[in-house]
């Protein structure tokens, strides 16, 4: 047994270093072994000149033709998990410069779509020609619709539990009462004769699903560092469109703002409607927002954006505090994505934060409970950031 772990562990190693006469392990590699090492060398060999172990080459490179990167692409999706895959995928994308191989409908059909690849075909839209479009849409719809299923019941069901507690009121109707609060505030009228409380005060809930109770202003910054962020904001969008509690509004921005509201009801429409890159003016962005606001009190604005302002900086910090002080809600997040904490401008986030506006990265599993936090107006539960570097 400790000679077989010590083979699986040499095994590994020789995987991860590629072989040649210095990686030391002095393993030999075949059949599926040797076919992975070959998919692993075409991607993260040395490029030519690179060393030749028994005559496999590990550095040979994928090149720029579509056959091989197919070939490679079906390789990877043989050998290694969806995750792997996804990340093989974006690696090859960045480190290859093989984005325009993507235009080509057969290579959409060949890859493994995430949000990254998402992303990245946001990003060459208009570089797409049209034969390849109606493929590109079917590979960001099934992503979105798989995001929907991932996001959509957990976001509606807090959300609605927060308006339901936002709305309480203390006459409600009798199939409104939320008994428990009502005992707990009760119970110092309980009657040990009668085993009973006397309910001098009730609480209840307000119908938050006849009404609209809170606004929604999601305001997405659409520059390049950005594509996640963008793709699960707009399903998010999608979702808080769709409930009738809420009034939302989606604002996407470079050095123009954009509002996509009219295209909610469908994410595909809305990614579609962005174009990634550009500059950045989160000021005239904000001002846009600003002036769609009817009421504060109940308005909550959601700024995703790594704070790289173009713009006029202190103009900003002033629409943040104004709106503040007339009652918005106001949620700055670094990045709305799993990757955690990206590179950002920290000192506009240390004057968000001191405006009583903390700037946090939010996973896409948080943000029920951080848009449930602000309907509430209570504290968001802001993560650790120093676990997300």
């Amino acid at each position: 047994m400790v000679v077989e772990a010590a083979g699986e562990r040499l095994r590994r190693w020789r995987l991860v270093l590629g072989g040649g006469e210095a990686d030391g392990t002095g393993c030999e590699l075949g059949g599926r072994d040797a076919a992975m090492d070959g998919a692993l060398g075409a991607l993260y060999g040395s490029g030519g000149g690179g060393k030749k172990d028994r005559g496999r080459d590990r550095s040979a490179g994928l090149g720029a033709s579509a056959p091989s990167v197919s070939r490679w692409l079906g390789d990877i999706r043989k050998y290694f998990p969806s995750s792997v895959v996804q990340v093989m995928q974006r690696d090859a994308i960045e480190r290859l410069g093989l984005s325009t191989l993507l235009l080509e409908p057969e290579m959409l059909e060949a890859v493994e779509a995430d949000v990254h690849l998402v992303g990245t075909l946001l990003s060459l839209n208009k570089a797409m020609p049209e034969t390849t479009k109606e493929t590109a849409r079917a590979v960001v719809r099934k992503v979105v619709e798989d995001l929907e299923k991932r996001l959509a019941t957990r976001t509606r069901a807090n959300l609605t539990g927060a308006l339901d507690r936002s709305t309480r009121v203390s006459r409600p109707r009798h199939h409104d009462i939320d008994w428990n609060r009502t005992i707990a505030v009760n119970l110092k009228n309980y009657l040990p004769e009668y085993k009973t409380i006397v309910p001098e005060r009730l609480i209840g809930y307000g119908r938050a699903s006849q009404s609209v109770k809170k606004e929604v202003i999601l305001c997405i910054d659409q520059s390049g560092s950005m594509a996640a962020s963008v793709v699960y904001a707009s399903v998010f969008g999608a979702v808080l469109g769709s409930m009738r509690s809420l009034n939302t509004r989606l604002v996407v921005f470079d050095t123009n703002v954009v509002d996509l509201t009219d295209q909610l009801d469908d994410p595909v429409d809305v990614l579609f409607g962005t174009q990634l890159g550009g500059g950045t003016d989160i000021n005239r962005a904000l001002a846009y927002c600003q002036s769609q606001i009817t009421r504060p009190a109940d308005t909550i604005v959601v700024l995703i954006s790594d704070l790289y302002e173009g713009g006029i900086r202190n103009e900003m910090l002033k629409r943040v505090a104004a709106m503040k002080a007339s009652g918005v809600q106001f949620v700055t997040l670094l990045a709305l994505s799993d990757e955690g904490t990206p590179a950002y401008d920290r000192e506009h986030a240390a004057a968000l934060s001191a405006l009583g506006a903390p700037a946090f990265a939010c996973t896409p599993d948080l943000f029920p409970e951080v848009m449930a936090a602000a309907i509430e107006k209570r504290p968001l539960p802001i993560p650790d950031m120093s676990t997300h570097r």
